[in-house]
């Protein structure tokens, strides 16, 4: 009861009329940065972090939240309608998103998203006020060797999220760990696979290499057949989801709410490792996973559910301990120190105020997104009635901008085209995109917490499975990899015995 009182007298503050003017701006801010290819939320908060020093405490971090949750949503709507994820978290979304789309259900699509990034956020929120100190605690109980493991999970679960074959998913993911070894070595901090280029030495970012797989590639293989696309039809009627659709979406917006929350308070993880992780749950829990990847409205729904619901559970370690659980609090958590506010154990009864004011800011935050977006997500599907000869030069733009403004030169938009060409050989080839994308994601923590794992071990392997938790991730691991050819050996035996 003690923290129902709290969290009454943070809508108090959250609601004054300068903290909710800043509320409505960081979300409207949050959903406008999400939805540019090349900023996001976390350098959306960064960028808009001087302006903080003359407001309130209070005012700033609610208007920095804003962004931070309000930029989970903005990337769905490039992700859905021209199918660039607006960043890596936005990734799965584009999967099935952008296909719902180019069947007409583009309307849909955004209002499940609408409606899951909702419930999840107040669903987050909720238990964030409740449960936040234990579950902070057990985030602590990982270390090293817990998230080695959970990346290779991630990574090799990317089987899954092929339409074609898992071992072709494998192999996509294969390359992105290529990939994402360019660049300083994170141990020994010396330079490797640059071949003497400088720009190499920063490693290749995602942001340009999704917007070529996914952006530039789709243009590329439109092109080809450009006379036979037709602007899609966008009637009213067709913008709402239908009663099929909800009873799809409805458990996997659960299901993604839960499993984001888990993941999001284990700091490190974030949004991307969520939104993947629920995507894959859900595939495992569906009557028909061969739809995923061909336009599942509850693999869209599982994503965009966990990405929200990750974004602000995410909140519970740094402002319990002092350590950000994601990119974006990370930021948040340098504007409380710059605001002379230290996070950590005694925060909520030193600065009981700014604490349920933020949670508090954050349920009345999720309801004004609702608000602005689901009534809006057939003018955003309208946008599609556009023709293709004049939409495709338009995506295009944005792509190239995206990656130019990444890092403000050049070269992401060499990579992006050269990217584009790969996706585009990809979609010739029927090659998964979205393994490789994630791999490179996830290749950082992959590689820093096996090296670190294996160094305080003195490189025994038995590290990985000495603790309960390592040990059940191992045994996971070890499923998903076997699965795939059971699975293969059991289709064949079947084909083999109606012949």
């Amino acid at each position: 009861m003690e923290n129902l009182d709290l969290l009454w007298q943070g809508f108090a503050v959250a609601t004054t009329p300068t903290n909710m003017f800043f509320l409505v701006l960081g979300v409207v801010l949050g959903q406008i940065i999400g939805a540019l290819p090349g900023i996001g939320p976390a350098a959306g908060m960064a960028l808009l972090l001087p302006f903080t020093y003359s407001m309130a405490p209070v005012s700033g971090i609610i208007m920095l939240a804003g962004i931070m949750y309000g930029g989970m949503y903005g990337g769905t709507l490039t992700s859905v309608l021209v199918n660039v994820p607006g960043e890596s978290s936005s990734l799965m979304t584009a999967v099935d998103g952008h296909q719902l789309a180019r069947k007409g259900r583009a309307g849909a699509a955004l209002s499940v998203a609408a409606i899951g990034s909702f419930f999840a956020g107040i669903v987050s929120v909720t238990a964030l006020v409740f449960v936040a100190p234990p579950l902070s605690e057990f985030a602590l109980n990982f270390s090293s060797p817990e998230y080695f493991l959970l990346a290779a999970l991630g990574i090799c679960a990317t089987a899954s999220l092929g339409s074609t074959s898992a071992v072709k998913a494998l192999i996509a993911a294969a390359v992105g760990l290529m990939i994402a070894l360019v660049g300083v070595d994170p141990i020994v901090g010396m330079p490797r696979l640059t071949f003497g280029v400088s720009q190499l030495i920063e490693g290749i970012d995602f942001l340009p290499v999704a917007i070529g797989l996914f952006g530039i590639a789709e243009i590329l293989a439109s092109l080809e057949r450009v006379h036979a696309i037709q602007p899609i039809r966008t009637r009213l009627r067709d913008m709402w989801i239908t009663a099929e659709e909800w009873a799809d979406s409805r458990f996997a917006i659960v299901r993604g709410t839960v499993v984001g929350f888990i993941v999001g308070v284990m700091p490190g993880a974030g949004p991307t490792i969520a939104s993947m992780m629920a995507y894959v749950t859900e595939r495992r829990f569906s009557r028909k996973p061969e739809r995923f990847g061909n336009g599942a409205i509850d693999g869209l729904a599982a994503a965009e559910s966990a990405n929200n619901s990750a974004a602000q559970s995410a909140l519970a370690p740094m402002l319990a301990l002092g350590i950000p659980g994601s990119t974006s609090t990370a930021v948040l958590l340098a504007a409380l120190i710059l605001l002379g506010i230290r996070p950590g154990p005694g925060l909520m009864t030193e600065q009981p105020d700014l604490v349920w004011g933020l949670m508090a800011s954050m349920f009345l935050g999720n309801l004004v997104l609702l608000v602005i977006n689901l009534p809006l997500a057939p003018l955003f599907a309208s946008l599609l009635r556009i023709p293709y000869a004049y939409l495709a030069p338009a995506i295009l733009a944005v792509s190239l901008f995206g990656a130019y403004s990444s890092a403000l030169s050049l070269f992401p938009v060499i990579v992006a085209l050269v990217f584009g060409a790969v996706g585009w050989l990809m979609i010739k080839l029927d090659f998964p995109r979205a393994p490789l994308v994630l791999a490179l994601v996830l290749a950082p923590l992959l590689e820093s917490s096996l090296r670190q794992s294996l160094l305080l071990s003195l490189g025994s392997p038995a590290i990985f499975v000495e603790r309960p938790i390592s040990a059940i991730l191992s045994c996971a691991l070890v499923a998903t990899l076997v699965w795939p050819a059971v699975a293969a050996f059991r289709r064949r035996r079947a084909r083999a015995g109606t012949v």
